[in-house]
């Protein structure tokens, strides 16, 4: 009889655990934290912090801790505490230090997102048939897409042990990133720094835990690259002030500038008749006669955009150098002024026995506007 041949009896291997349900919960909270640095993606860190904000806090605190930026849910040791609390694993006086720690930045996280939350509120009452929007929210977005994913890649690469650092303004520039973007940046990096100092100094229990994996030569790297990142940023912040551009009041239009002037169109007694009023803007040299007080006076501006009205007193005129005169025998003085050269008629002033007095700017209903020249 044929002895029948003796199979082996086929065994299915345990897929190897990775990920959050690999965490080793069973060597204690340290060992979970060290876990997490190494080995937990960003997006996971970030789904354990949200999900314990949702299980413990009321649902407007949840609401606007939520609305923050998505950089405010990825430090590593806050995930670990946020899972350690997830899972409702045996509380020790090291969790509980832990999670007073991570209460205390959700709560900043929720004064933060309460403010968002408004500002989205009142943009939607604004909100009629387009959505658009509005120039703070596209620099914010701008803001984390672009240097905020440098951020977060740098602290992955820290995370991972590396010794990198980035060039904050050379990455503004890449990014072309105005110097109001410099805001939301700061308030990360400070973060940091806070952080790591914290560490470093031994003036947090939280922090000095959360960073121990990391010795004091490294952590002192990370507060000089830090520091680092800070100059850049007041450098870029300078370089924003001195090449903006300085806003320049343009003169209102002409036709606007005349509109409130009071003259006398004509004079039958001396025969004159006024230039009409936009003629005198812009101009260099402008001669008005006052028909009632007999006085003649000469307008001269230094200004490269001429004279300029306001109501009916002319502007930019130069003081020491404009001039005032009561003429004796109006008829022949005017008809000089109207035909000669300012030269000419200069000369002519100067013979008069009358003496010259300041000019003061007016115009009124007894002022004749003889004559406007360019120069």
């Amino acid at each position: 009889m044929a002895i029948p041949k003796r199979t082996r009896k086929k065994t299915v291997r345990a897929r190897a655990r990775t990920g959050l349900a690999a965490a080793p919960i069973e060597k204690g909270f340290d060992a979970v934290k060290s876990y997490f640095h190494y080995e937990i993606d960003r997006k996971d860190v970030s789904s354990q912090i949200k999900t314990y904000i949702k299980n413990t806090f009321s649902k407007s605190d949840a609401k606007a801790a939520l609305a923050c930026p998505e950089y405010k849910f990825v430090m590593t040791y806050l995930g670990a505490t946020a899972f350690w609390n997830n899972q409702k694993l045996e509380e020790t006086e090291q969790t509980k230090k832990f999670t007073d720690h991570l209460n205390g930045k959700i709560n900043d996280m929720i004064e933060m997102g309460k403010g968002i939350l408004i500002e989205a509120k009142q943009e939607s009452k604004e909100e009629v048939n387009v959505v658009s929007l509005s120039p703070m929210q596209r620099l914010q977005n701008k803001i984390n897409n672009t240097i905020m994913q440098d951020l977060l890649d740098l602290e992955d690469q820290w995370v991972e042990g590396e010794k990198t650092d980035i060039d904050v303004y050379a990455l503004f520039k890449k990014h072309g990133l105005a110097g109001s973007a410099t805001l939301a940046v700061r308030s990360v990096i400070e973060g940091w720094l806070l952080d790591y100092e914290d560490a470093y100094h031994k003036r947090c229990e939280q922090a000095v835990e959360g960073y121990s994996h990391l010795k004091r030569p490294e952590l002192n790297r990370r507060i000089k690259a830090c520091q680092d990142m800070l100059l850049d940023l007041d450098r870029i912040k300078s370089a924003a002030k001195a090449t903006r551009k300085t806003r320049v009041k343009q003169p209102k239009a002409a036709d606007k500038q005349i509109k409130k002037v009071k003259y006398k169109t004509e004079d039958t007694t001396f025969k004159l008749v006024s230039i009409p009023p936009i003629q005198m803007i812009g101009k260099m040299r402008l001669y008005t006669f006052n028909t009632k007080k007999r006085t003649l006076t000469e307008y001269i501006t230094e200004s490269t955009n001429g004279f300029q009205i306001s109501g009916s007193s002319i502007k930019n005129f130069d003081e020491v150098n404009s001039r005032t005169v009561k003429l004796r025998k109006p008829e022949e003085f005017l008809s000089i002024v109207q035909s000669k050269t300012p030269k000419q008629i200069n000369a002519e002033w100067n013979k008069l026995t009358t003496k010259s007095s300041e000019a003061n700017g007016r115009i009124n209903t007894d002022t004749i506007l003889l004559r406007a020249l360019d120069k």
